[in-house]
């Protein structure tokens, strides 16, 4: 079961959370119940039938929007369902746009996702999406193999940083070091779970790079690959108390272009060459990943 919080009401029944809602009215969009252009109930009527507050609903519904699935999501009207997306096309954020490649990738009988990045955070959500389908019996692979690169602990990341040089004190770095470690192994436990839940063969790995890597990679499959560039901008968090002044890039709002194999030439040479470039990392400068 992939890990996950819990809404618990006052008086102790559990409540549905806006991801859960959004999930039924996912699987009732692909399911063909409600069919592109038709348009949902109420808020309403959605609060009424899942028993939450309207807020909920919204939020539930916004998510519906930025995956695609819905147009018109406001205050004054019910949202309509939107027409189905290409696969190809205009590239969408990183958040957007990993999670329904993810899913395709997971209908393959042997599994195989590669990924260059500086935290797990973006892949440990989009790969719920998957997961739940196999909760759910609507994919079956009989295999998974994840090999995950990160940043090693041991260097000074180019980004994200402070502004102001701290040396070994850097709060900044320390912050990500707990998000990497964490989000990797929460990541690792999700995949790792279906292995007991349902007999397939995973293998979760994650390795470690000497350098600070300028772009996100997702290769699927050896048959397609998304990239985003990390954009570095200036900006200030609150953490433990503190405003903390870094350099630092936010990697879901990267935008994704995908290659596919066989959609062109061109592309196919993309990722033949993507899938070179992560193996000769992986097999060279690469080392042992300490997750603590």
């Amino acid at each position: 079961m992939v890990v996950a919080q819990e809404n618990v009401a006052v008086n102790g029944s559990r409540r549905l959370s806006p991801q859960e809602i959004a999930d039924i009215l996912r699987e009732r969009i692909r399911a063909g119940e409600l069919k592109a252009g038709d348009r949902l109930p109420t808020q309403a009527e959605l609060a009424e039938e899942f028993a939450v507050e309207r807020g909920t609903v919204r939020q539930a519904l916004r998510a519906l929007q930025e995956d695609g699935l819905l147009s018109n999501v406001s205050k004054g009207s019910p949202p309509r369902v939107a027409a189905p997306a290409p696969v190809s096309g205009e590239p969408k954020p990183t958040m957007v746009g990993l999670a329904p490649r993810l899913v395709a990738a997971f209908a393959a009988r042997e599994v195989r996702v590669d990924v260059v990045c500086h935290t797990a955070e973006t892949l440990l959500m989009a790969l719920g999406e998957p997961l739940r389908h196999i909760h759910e019996g609507t994919l079956a692979p009989e295999s998974i193999d994840v090999r995950i690169l990160l940043p090693s602990r041991e260097i000074a990341l180019a980004f994200p940083r402070s502004v102001q040089d701290q040396g070994e004190e850097d709060p900044v770095h320390k912050r990500w070091l707990e998000m990497r470690n964490a989000q990797a192994q929460v990541l690792r436990h999700n995949l790792l779970a279906v292995r007991s839940t349902h007999g397939i063969d995973v293998h979760v790995t994650i390795r470690a790079l000497p350098f600070t890597p300028p772009v996100k990679l997702y290769l699927l499959n050896g048959e397609e690959a998304l990239i985003g560039y990390y954009v570095v901008t200036e900006r200030a968090e609150e953490h433990e108390g503190a405003t903390l002044e870094m350099y630092d890039a936010l990697g879901a709002a990267s935008l994704l272009f995908s290659f596919d194999r066989q959609t062109e030439e061109r592309d196919g040479a993309f990722v033949t060459e993507s899938q070179k470039w992560f193996d000769a990392l992986w097999e060279t400068i690469s080392t042992e990943s300490t997750l603590s």
